[in-house]
């Protein structure tokens, strides 16, 4: 049997998990106060919200539109919040169709730990691209995917094409 390597997932299993707890700023919340977008893979910010490739990903592209405020819910957000996220949601599946030609997507948002929510404390959006065939056996049999390039260049990418579909 051949054996696949995923390094980077070594992070994220070794990382402490902090609690949810409404004291404690979620991981979300930390990176929406940084300005290094380069480190935390962040592809677009907007009023209230900002977009990031998951550096966990299911799939190559798999990113997430995150509100700036944390929330746990959709009730918790205001109008003008959910406009700019679906919005933003929008614009992300169009620079993924332009960067990386997927045939598909996953759209989705689990609310709260049963439904699989990694950070309950903080509503994101999941936007996965998918492609004919990409469900082969190494998810099913290796519980492994394969993500066919780095996430800093395909961040890079994300982030030319979304500004360029925002300045026209």
């Amino acid at each position: 049997m051949d054996s696949l390597h995923a390094p980077w997932r070594i992070d994220y299993i070794l990382a402490p998990k902090s609690p949810a707890n409404p004291g404690c700023a979620s991981l979300f919340s930390t990176i929406a106060a940084s300005d290094d977008d380069v480190a935390h893979h962040v592809v677009a910010r907007g009023r209230t919200c900002y977009a990031l490739l998951n550096t966990y990903p299911y799939n190559g592209g798999h990113l997430m539109v995150v509100p700036y405020r944390p929330v746990p819910g959709l009730e918790g957000l205001s109008d003008e919040e959910l406009l700019e996220l679906l919005r933003m949601v929008r614009d992300c599946q169009a620079a993924l169709r332009e960067v990386m030609r997927p045939h598909g997507f996953n759209v989705g948002i689990n609310l709260g730990a049963v439904a699989g929510a990694g950070i309950v404390e903080h509503l994101h959006i999941h936007v996965v691209p998918r492609w004919n065939g990409d469900a082969n056996f190494m998810p099913v049999i290796a519980q492994t995917s394969v993500v066919p390039e780095a996430l800093r260049e395909t961040a890079a990418k994300l982030r030319s094409a979304l500004a360029r579909l925002r300045a026209g």
